[in-house]
């Protein structure tokens, strides 16, 4: 909601859309700064399927002759609810190219209709949905929610926010080089938000105050080794997230006056102040400047070619499982072309049985079988952070991770 006080304001609101590309920020960002990429191919796809439809054998069984389009509803969910494959959504946008022409965004209170004809089918919006709103005028002091506030997400976006900022990947020395807290007030063990601490950077580079803007940082515990499960290497270092501080003044020296009226330069370590505490913080802790808030976008889809990987580890939990909606590492990342947006197909590991059936037992393993699908949200050079979609069972590291059209 957005106050703005003035003698008179015009309000155009935008014309309504209907399904869409799956794209949208997962940050905490004004939704006016949003913006929803759509590839070329993604748009020549749609094209193919506008002209036609989609064959009825890749709707899901239950698709709905009708949906209204609720607040609280997701665009991969409404995509899942209409494909099989919901990562398939330029086929679903392609299904109503003729009534959509900005595919960027639905928005609650929209009917789709469901229409089949000669084995294909195809969405539409009821017809009364596409004509143009009327310009609304107030005065002299309006306030407002534009119908781009009220847009759907891709998925709940507080789901995956605090991923976004809290896990780091460094190598071994990186964590080991960063600011650290050498000391707390009175002496105390634990810190927590609204205490005062000091920190230290190392010899090459002191942590100093920069006089013209507030420095924020990241507070992190010592990383913990991330080891791919086929080979037991070492991937990287998964950094531990505790709290966030403010820099109050930078390190320096001192200079004291002894009883014999002699100097000595005594080294002053910089004071921070914690402003927030996702636990408590210790002496020994790393600081890690806060870098600029970016507004990510995703557009979720199938990689382009085979993809082989491993479930890593389940973040912050010391537990092996992973449920809907957790997120987990895997060993995969830039090097190995992730990107953000990209969905893999979870597999669970086939049994061992024996077989008992015949004249001699016979020890025999179960096919692989696919149990739900994940999202790559962030990425570092040999690892990236994936949010489980949706699961059929619960998910072990270690599990695979193939291209859903594999």
């Amino acid at each position: 909601m957005t106050t703005h006080l003035m003698a008179t304001s015009t309000i155009a609101l935008g014309k309504l859309a209907t399904l869409t590309a799956i794209a949208s920020a997962l940050v905490a960002a004004p939704a006016w700064a949003q913006h929803y990429p759509v590839t070329t191919a993604q748009k020549q796809t749609a094209n193919v399927v506008a002209q036609s439809g989609v064959p009825l054998s890749e709707l899901a069984a239950n698709a709905p002759e009708r949906y209204t389009v609720k607040s609280g509803d997701t665009l991969w969910a409404i995509s899942r609810l209409y494909l099989k494959s919901p990562w398939r959504w330029p086929e679903l946008w392609g299904m109503n190219l003729n009534d959509i022409k900005n595919p960027h965004r639905i928005y609650p209170g929209q009917v789709l209709v469901l229409e089949r004809m000669n084995g294909m089918a195809s969405l539409r919006l009821e017809a009364e949905q596409n004509a143009e709103p009327p310009i609304v005028r107030v005065s002299p002091r309006t306030r407002y929610e534009t119908l781009s506030d009220s847009a759907l997400p891709t998925l709940r976006s507080h789901i995956i926010e605090a991923f976004l900022a809290e896990p780091i990947v460094v190598d071994d020395a990186g964590l080991k080089a960063a600011p650290r807290i050498v000391s707390a007030l009175e002496s105390r063990v634990l810190i927590t938000r609204g205490d005062r601490a000091y920190a230290r950077g190392s010899d090459d580079a002191p942590l100093l105050d920069d006089q013209g803007k507030d420095q924020f940082f990241r507070v992190f515990r010592n990383a913990t080794p991330l080891k791919d499960p086929d080979t037991g290497e070492v991937l990287g270092y998964e950094a531990q997230y505790v709290g966030k501080a403010l820099l109050v003044r930078g390190e320096g020296t001192a200079d004291t006056v002894n009883r014999d009226g002699s100097h000595t330069e005594e080294f002053v370590p910089a004071t921070i102040d914690i402003i927030s505490a996702k636990e408590e913080i210790r002496v020994g802790d790393r600081l890690i400047p806060e870098p600029a808030r970016q507004m990510q976008t995703y557009t979720p889809r199938a990689p382009e070619g085979k993809v082989e990987g491993r479930i890593v580890s389940v973040y912050g939990n010391a537990v092996l499982n992973a449920g809907q909606n957790q997120v987990v590492a895997i060993n995969r990342g830039t090097a190995d072309g992730m990107e953000p947006g990209v969905v893999l197909a979870i597999l669970k590991d086939g049994a061992r049985k024996v077989d008992r059936t015949g004249d001699t037992p016979i020890t025999m393993k179960l096919p692989d079988e696919r149990n739900g699908l994940m999202m790559v949200f962030r990425t570092f050079e040999r690892v990236s952070y994936a949010l489980i979609l949706e699961i059929t069972d619960g998910v072990q590291v270690g599990d695979r991770l193939v291209n859903p059209r594999q």
